[in-house]
């Protein structure tokens, strides 16, 4: 007759061996796999040159004076001359402002908004690291 008071002792061994050759299995397969997307790229033309553009430097000094490229100019009069300068040039020509940390605010953004106001679009303010 069976004794229900006696526990029945479960062997897990032949579980642990299956799940370590299953694991064995799945690291030696796993390197292996690669995985691959198409993407639809966009085609380059090969006709077309890449050209250097010439960018336009205008650097803030802490006396106020702008420097446009090798020009100077006192900031008061900086708009004025800046759309002179620019008549001739193309509008989508990047402009990379530098300013003195030590300038008033409202310095850095007149030059901003001249420059925006002359007709360019790519303006950046350029800091250090």
């Amino acid at each position: 007759m069976y004794d229900y008071n006696n526990k029945p002792e479960l062997n897990v061994t032949p579980l642990v061996d299956v799940m370590l050759v299953l694991l064995a299995i799945l690291m030696v397969t796993a390197p292996v796999i690669e995985f691959e997307e198409s993407v639809n790229l966009p085609r380059g033309s090969k006709s077309r040159q890449v050209s250097e553009s010439t960018k336009i430097n205008i650097i803030v000094t802490k006396e106020r004076i702008v420097r446009v490229n090798k020009n100077k100019y006192p900031i008061e009069s900086f708009a004025d001359n800046f759309i002179l300068f620019s008549q001739n040039k193309d509008k989508n020509t990047p402009i990379h402002i530098r300013a003195e940390k030590t300038l008033m605010y409202d310095d850095v953004i007149f030059i901003l908004k001249s420059v925006k106001e002359a007709g360019f679009t790519k303006v950046s303010l350029i800091t250090d690291g």
